[in-house]
């Protein structure tokens, strides 16, 4: 997929932000620790990949009803659905000085069209020499892996599209609003369930791609 970037400057993509808090001594710890584990760009960013992907569980995963929105909320309560796993994965890599940015599928939410869609969030990263990465640190379950690399995109899910599902290629410098105000507004994770965008809308997207989101499927 030919990725499309919100921003053409690639410092927009190593910003901090409250959700995005690469400063808070949780993150920045975790930051210090990779760097003292390896020196490699490579290294250091798989590291950090493995860490959100598999120190942190997936709410929906572990029946955890407790929502985390930042990166060091995150790790804090060592919980939280593809959206804060993919915030925590930006702060780090962000921390590391490695640009990264958001990107988002619309999958179904229980298999079928008739359980409904919601979207699903992931990273892409960019590598001097490679280009612009997508990385899924959503964590493994049966039927469900996902794995860092640098030629080859191993994401957690593979779509259907034949039944509504689609691969976004926008890569955003921030988290999309609508979802973080879908976090916010939840009480907890079995509200959060339903409560998620279904679609990417047309104000939201960008580039030459906006004839295919908002109501597909």
């Amino acid at each position: 997929m030919e990725l499309i970037m919100e921003s053409d400057h690639i410092e927009d993509y190593l910003e901090k932000s409250s959700v995005i808090d690469y400063d808070h001594p949780l993150i920045a710890e975790k930051v210090s620790e990779i760097r003292g584990r390896a020196s490699a760009v490579e290294e250091q960013a798989t590291l950090a990949f493995n860490f959100a992907r598999d120190a942190i569980r997936h709410s929906f995963d572990a029946k955890d009803r407790m929502v985390t929105i930042s990166a060091s909320e995150a790790v804090a309560m060592g919980t939280g659905i593809c959206f804060a796993k993919s915030h925590l994965l930006a702060a780090l890599l962000r921390g590391l000085g490695i640009p990264a940015g958001f990107c988002y599928q619309r999958v179904m939410r229980q298999g079928t069209p008739e359980s409904g869609y919601a979207l699903h969030g992931l990273n892409a990263a960019y590598f001097y020499g490679v280009g612009w990465v997508r990385l899924d640190p959503r964590g493994d379950r049966p039927g469900v892996h996902s794995e860092f690399h640098l030629h080859e995109e191993r994401l957690a899910y593979t779509l259907d599209t034949s039944r509504g599902e689609y691969d976004y290629p926008y890569v955003y410098r921030r988290p999309l609003p609508s979802v973080i105000q879908a976090m916010r507004d939840s009480a907890d994770c079995d509200t959060l369930f339903y409560r998620r965008p279904e679609a990417i809308t047309k104000e939201e997207a960008f580039g030459q791609d906006t004839a295919t989101t908002g109501t597909r499927g």
